[in-house]
């Protein structure tokens, strides 16, 4: 199984982004996922969470500007980001619990990073 996160990239504050975090196709379900973010020089931090009832959970740094949601059927989770601010400028990375079509679950299976730089 892999995750691939998608969609970073320069914007200027105030703008907006949308990340996407796929699921490999011998991936049978994503269950809860979660982003996080590293900006540089400093530790990875929780941004938001969305379990498989649809529960959604923000840090606080991103209520009211950020949006979690899902596509089953496709197996991607979304990250809509509004407002940005410069200090928004990290990697994302999602990370999900996942299931294969053998039956067999990864916990916290970490995606490959998607670089979010939002100038001032």
């Amino acid at each position: 199984v892999q995750l691939q996160a998608s969609g970073g990239g320069l914007v200027q504050a105030g703008g907006s982004l949308r990340l996407s975090c796929s699921a490999s196709r011998s991936t049978f379900s994503i269950n809860d996922i979660r982003w996080y973010r590293r900006a540089p020089g400093k530790q990875r931090d929780f941004v938001a969470r969305i379990t498989t009832d649809d529960m959604t959970t923000y840090a606080d740094s991103v209520k009211g500007r950020f949006t979690i949601s899902r596509d089953n059927a496709k197996n991607t989770v979304f990250l809509q980001m509004n407002s940005l601010k410069p200090e928004d400028t990290a990697i994302y990375y999602c990370n999900a619990d996942l299931t294969d079509y053998n039956g067999r679950s990864y916990l916290e299976f970490w995606g490959q990073g998607t670089q979010v730089t939002v100038s001032s």
